[in-house]
């Protein structure tokens, strides 16, 4: 299968987690395996790699590239059940974890599977090919709903025309394809708008996609079950594409690196609380090299955090 997928911040991702050659690492988002195969070059003999994705035709990818590898467990499932996984394969700490949060290049262009308002197709935008897709949310959310989904995960200004749009149009057919999701949503934005900022429907399409796969909150029920399942000094590695995503990873993290919590001017401390993370770096984003190469990679920023408690 040509699945095609540049992965960003690469090497700043890979130096992120430290990593050492016998220890044990997590790729939550495999993808195309381009980041875990860096891991693996870092790797020694007695080194392990858990390869994670919920999508079926990625798991097929990772196999066929590094599945072989006797170091590599391939686990088809998503992200958030990673304590879960863990447990199965009997490992209570591990050295290393990472994700990319980004929808990979091979889902973007590959029409079908109904991710990109640059081609048209049925509506779906499903990582993992199964439960509700785009069509399910776009025809039966009431105008509320599509509202509070498009102002909450697009950030989208015209949240109310455009689900007052939707909630019009479907009314005389469904709602089918991307196109036509597209051209609604870009109708219901004034001309004077639609001429700047880029694609008149891409807060609207990310707002749709993150409902869909439930992406925010699978992000913040996991992030406790990835920090804690570090081994002392080991690192989490998290790269995210939108604001929304970096908003509860800058967070969790800051929490973690938190310290004494009694009130100003208590003399001495009576919480015990004890930072249990460190941060390696604030962030990191993509060097003007990698822009060039890469355009997807201009809204990617890397955070990472070192457990210490």
């Amino acid at each position: 299968m040509d699945f095609s997928h540049i992965s960003v911040l690469y090497y700043e991702t890979l130096d992120a987690l430290n990593i050492i050659p016998d220890g044990i690492y997590v790729d939550c988002t495999c993808g195309g395996a381009g980041h875990s195969r860096g891991l693996l070059e870092r790797l020694g003999e007695k080194g392990r790699l858990i390869a994670i994705d919920q999508d079926p035709e990625a798991i097929e990818v990772i196999k066929e590239r590094i599945g072989s590898d006797p170091r590599v467990t391939v686990v088809h499932d998503n992200f958030s059940n990673l304590k879960v996984i863990l447990t199965s394969l009997g490992i209570d700490r591990v050295d290393g974890i990472m994700a990319d949060l980004g929808v990979s290049s091979h889902q973007l262009d590959t029409a079908e599977r109904g991710f990109s308002y640059n081609s048209d197709a049925p509506l779906d935008m499903r990582m993992s090919k199964e439960g509700l897709s785009a069509y399910d949310v776009v025809n039966s959310y009431s105008e509320r709903e599509l509202m509070i989904i498009l102002r909450d995960y697009g950030e989208e200004k015209f949240a109310g025309r455009i689900a007052k749009s939707i909630v019009s149009h479907r009314q005389n057919k469904p709602i089918e394809t991307t196109f036509e999701l597209a051209e609604i949503v870009k109708n219901a934005i004034p001309a004077a708008t639609r001429r700047t900022g880029g694609h008149p429907a891409k807060r609207s399409f990310q707002a749709v996609r993150i409902e869909v796969n439930a992406e925010l909150r699978k992000l913040q029920e996991t992030l406790d079950d990835m920090f804690y399942s570090l081994s002392h000094g080991g690192r989490l590695a998290i790269i995210t594409f939108h604001s929304l995503e970096d908003r509860i990873v800058k967070k969790a993290f800051q929490g973690y690196c938190k310290g004494c919590e009694c009130p100003p001017g208590t003399p001495v401390c009576i919480c015990g609380k004890t930072p249990e993370g460190k941060l390696p770096f604030k962030k990191k984003t993509a060097s003007p090299e990698e822009l060039e190469k890469n355009m997807r990679s201009r809204s990617a920023t890397l955070r990472s955090i070192e457990k210490i408690g």
